[in-house]
């Protein structure tokens, strides 16, 4: 996996616990099996078997004068490690609002979809070849604001940076000293079990391959995106990379020449959650999102519910 951008820095007993099973049954009710789809759409995935043949890739261009200027703000607000991280998330979490299709995944040869946004990225302690990194992951509702992704992810960030290690790290950790051939064999194991659905839910919930959206930066280390495969194991159907920030000169449409400054995207995506229109949608509309990123200050004025 590719480093992740170092900015981002950054009652009773009895009473409780009927909370506690409150939120485990909320959380097992946030994925459903979708049903309601073409006979074809059903048919694509014993074609196409894996996440991995099932690839599509493109790259994109977004201007971001207006997001730079954006960011300046909410430092001035108080949120002083904001990054384009986060704007690209909540952006993300934005569009999965009004194209709830985007937040699809395949397990079982059958399509699902998730209630909530499940976020996976690499972080890094310091920048620098010798330090370690390890993979978090957040989960926020669809109807989430930028000052919601500012607070999750900052939080988990910061509590990795001063006590290192965690779930994530101790369950890598633990598998690191099974014997290879062993391994191969549980490996196999947790495949079979993630086929069916029956990986238990303290695996799930440490696992980064299992996402709504897995997001890399290349900014910090000064090149283009890359192209970031999927993944086979977990369920993940969207991989997205920025690069560093480049100065485009332009012609204005009074003769003058500007200088712009863009960054670039790139997207893999498992074409077999939804067709190419609906794909090319969804990006229209993060861009769209990206464009006016005011609109994050606030929940969407509606959250769409994926077909039954």
């Amino acid at each position: 996996m590719p480093d992740n951008e170092a900015a981002v820095t950054a009652g009773s007993e009895a009473e409780n616990k009927p909370e506690k099973k409150e939120k485990q049954k909320k959380k097992k009710s946030t994925i459903r099996r979708v049903r309601s789809i073409s006979a074809m759409t059903t048919l694509v995935p014993f074609i196409m078997v894996n996440r991995v043949g099932s690839q599509n890739m493109i790259t994109d261009r977004i201007p971001i004068a207006r997001l730079e200027s954006y960011l300046k703000e909410k430092q001035a607000e108080g949120m002083t490690n904001i990054s384009m991280m986060h704007l690209l998330i909540a952006a993300y979490i934005r569009t999965t609002a009004e194209r709830p299709a985007l937040n699809r995944f395949i397990r079982g040869q059958r399509i699902w979809t998730r209630d909530e946004v499940e976020i996976s990225l690499v972080i890094k302690r310091e920048m620098t070849l010798e330090s370690p990194d390890t993979v978090v992951k957040i989960t926020l509702p669809r109807d989430a604001t930028i000052a919601d992704v500012y607070e999750k992810l900052n939080g988990v960030i910061t509590e990795y940076r001063s006590q290192p290690g965690g779930d994530f790290d101790d369950t890598v950790s633990v598998l690191s000293y099974v014997p290879a051939l062993l391994l191969k064999f549980l490996i196999w194991f947790l495949k079979m079990l993630d086929y069916f659905g029956l990986i238990p839910r303290f695996l799930l919930n440490v696992s980064p391959f299992h996402c709504s959206f897995f997001i890399t930066s290349m900014g910090s280390l000064g090149i283009p995106p890359i192209y970031h495969h999927l993944y086979d194991f977990g369920t993940c159907p969207l991989f997205c990379a920025f690069g560093a920030k480049k100065r485009v000169y332009e012609v204005e449409p009074d003769g003058t020449v500007q200088k712009q400054p863009y960054m670039d995207l790139t997207f893999v995506t498992d074409e077999r959650i939804c067709d190419g229109y609906y794909f090319a949608s969804g990006l229209k509309y993060m861009k769209n999102v990206m464009r006016n990123p005011q609109q994050l200050d606030n929940p969407p004025e509606r959250v769409l519910q994926d077909i039954r």
